[in-house]
């Protein structure tokens, strides 16, 4: 149930919710996760089947992405009771969650039919990883629309980038293209909730500011609760395909700073001062981590390069 302080703030800008989701329907392509799978390269498992990764060309860093991937993906069930929660059921709000739960609910479905066709991971630990993650339920729980709007948007972005990365490190074109068509989604969700929160920040600059520091201080991916995350977060990381210098240079300084802008806002109140220097403090020590993992990355590749 929507809180009775986001009612009137919902309210307000649900014009330009319809308006967003008609530019989504407009913009977004029909596909169908079966003509994407390559069925033909699958074959019946045997009761004494045993995974061994020798069946995969994957790297260890590929399938890790993958696992969590399509884990997140899994716990979609719970996202809709969250983004329903804060946006409510009913108007332009509802019909868009409840279409961006359809289209999201493509994603587990033609992930996990690549990898059981292509064996390209050990099927029962990924069923067993689904159902820790499917029984414990935890998924991220912004306490209200307005950080609802900063997370999602930057969340949505996130998974983009962590899916098309995924895709570049997969050799077989199948998988690649499953993995772009997946962020192509993701694109076009980031699009709605980037552009709904310019609009909260032009409506109420304080009371989003206030939820932005909330939800990028500390910022933190979907998937908590899979088994193993901190380690298959490490080798995501370590492969770049989603590290701090990607959620610097892809999320934070496009997006919080150059689109929403958020050193340039005035009218704040004084708590929302107060957070937009917080948010700044924290973009600018963002920053130097990230320039300093780039120097890093970088001699470590020319090393590798001067010994091969």
């Amino acid at each position: 149930m929507v809180l009775s302080t986001d009612v009137r703030f919902l309210g307000d800008l649900e014009p330009e919710a319809e308006r967003l989701l008609e530019r989504h329907l407009a913009s977004v392509k029909e596909w169908h996760p079966h003509t994407l799978v390559p069925y033909s390269r699958g074959r019946d498992f045997e009761p004494d089947y045993e995974w061994s990764p020798e069946e995969s060309d994957l790297s260890p860093e590929a399938r890790s992405a993958l696992f969590v991937n399509l884990l997140t993906e899994d716990n979609l069930p719970y996202y809709f009771r969250d983004i329903e929660r804060m946006f409510g059921a009913d108007g332009a709000w509802g019909e868009w969650v409840r279409r961006w739960t359809a289209e999201e609910g493509r994603h587990a479905v033609v992930i996990r039919d690549y990898l059981t066709v292509t064996r390209a991971i050990d099927p029962v630990a990924l069923e067993r990883g689904r159902m820790v993650q499917m029984s414990t339920g935890e998924v991220p729980q912004p306490p209200s629309a307005a950080d609802g709007m900063c997370y999602v948007a930057l969340q949505e972005l996130a998974t983009r980038i962590s899916h098309r990365n995924t895709g570049t490190h997969i050799e077989d074109k199948v998988g690649y293209n499953i993995m772009r068509q997946v962020a192509i989604d993701e694109n076009h969700h980031f699009l709605f909730y980037r552009d709904i929160a310019s609009a909260g920040f032009a409506h109420d600059p304080s009371q989003m500011m206030k939820a932005l520091e909330r939800q990028l201080i500390g910022f933190a991916m979907p998937g908590t609760g899979i088994p193993d995350f901190a380690e298959h977060s490490k080798l995501i990381a370590s492969a770049g395909i989603y590290d701090l210098i990607a959620h610097f240079d892809k999320i934070i300084e496009p997006v919080v700073l150059r689109e929403w802008k958020v050193d340039q806002i005035e009218g704040l109140d004084a708590e929302a001062q107060q957070a937009q220097e917080r948010v700044m403090k924290y973009i600018n020590k963002s920053r130097k981590v990230a320039e300093r993992m780039r120097i890093k990355r970088e001699a470590k590749a020319a090393a590798a390069s001067a010994a091969a």
